[in-house]
């Protein structure tokens, strides 16, 4: 069964997606079967992997207001082990359209039972924002990363997500856990960042992780090329942390080391096939 982790904050502009397309990317390059849900109406994970609204015809959308089998829905990428179901801008009617829907909650969770034992990882992209998607996310969830930015205002809003957290563990899912909090765009070159940082394992100690992710130019150019960083330059800083933040994921879950840098190119070169191709999950070669 896949460990489902969702990553959310209610904070825009955080990396939340660029989290999420880059550690699933990395966990597949580790030949990690992974399967991203995208569940932000502004589509951002599907396009960050060359995949697009125009060009989806079952999205998220379908899944949560119609109950559309997950498997209908997920797309390959370019990777072999990394597979999406992409969301569109309808997707933010599905707030509404889901309030007097019965089991409102849990519509996530019942979709992914459906595949989980297909994938080793399953990464939930959340909208910024705490409504009934993201409380869909954080049910269906295994465990939560937060996203942090290294900026001013970076504790903003947190407290109130780890309240509902708790709320969601009282009410929904008692087995939900904090997988960690993720701090990113960060800059050695500004004081600001360390001051954040230093604050940051002040308040939160061990469940920061160690790995941070940097301020990378890299990392904001290569999802206007449509692929995820170690795609775009494997060997840019952006890149290097997020395997070892993938890393951290498959020795704390999987107890298999991550193939060494020169592998993991390998494996990323291995691995590209034609993206955008729907999934038959009865059929599929790599799960």
């Amino acid at each position: 069964m896949a460990r489902v982790i969702a990553l959310s904050n209610q904070k825009g502009g955080v990396g939340k997606t660029t989290s999420t397309i880059n550690i699933a990317a990395c966990l597949a390059a580790g030949e990690q079967k992974v399967l991203i849900i995208d569940l932000d109406p502004q589509s951002n994970s599907g396009s960050g992997l060359g995949i697009y609204p125009e060009d989806v015809a079952t999205s998220t959308y379908h899944v949560l207001v119609d109950e559309v089998p997950l498997k209908n829905a997920i797309l390959h990428t370019e990777l072999k082990f990394l597979d999406i179901a992409p969301s569109t801008p309808d997707l933010v009617g599905a707030e509404v359209e889901l309030v007097s829907a019965i089991g409102r909650e849990t519509r996530l969770l019942d979709a992914i039972n459906q595949v989980s034992e297909y994938y080793d990882f399953i990464l939930i992209d959340c909208p910024p924002a705490l409504g009934l998607l993201t409380i869909n996310a954080l049910t269906a969830a295994d465990s939560v990363l937060i996203p942090l930015q290294c900026e001013y205002y970076a504790l903003e809003g947190i407290s109130q997500l780890i309240k509902t957290i708790a709320l969601i563990k009282k009410k929904l899912n008692p087995n939900l856990e904090t997988e960690g909090i993720l701090l990113t765009m960060y800059d050695r070159r500004n004081n600001l960042s360390a001051q954040v940082e230093q604050d940051v394992r002040s308040h939160f100690g061990d469940t920061v992780f160690k790995t941070v992710i940097p301020r990378n130019v890299k990392l904001s150019e290569a999802p206007s090329h449509g692929k995820p960083v170690i795609l775009y330059d494997i060997n840019s800083t952006g890149a290097k942390a997020y395997m070892d933040m993938a890393g951290i994921l498959i020795k704390r879950h999987v107890n298999k080391p991550l193939p060494e840098e020169k592998q993991a190119v390998s494996n990323v070169n291995k691995q590209h096939t034609q993206p955008n191709q729907p999934v038959n999950t009865s059929n599929q070669t790599h799960v």
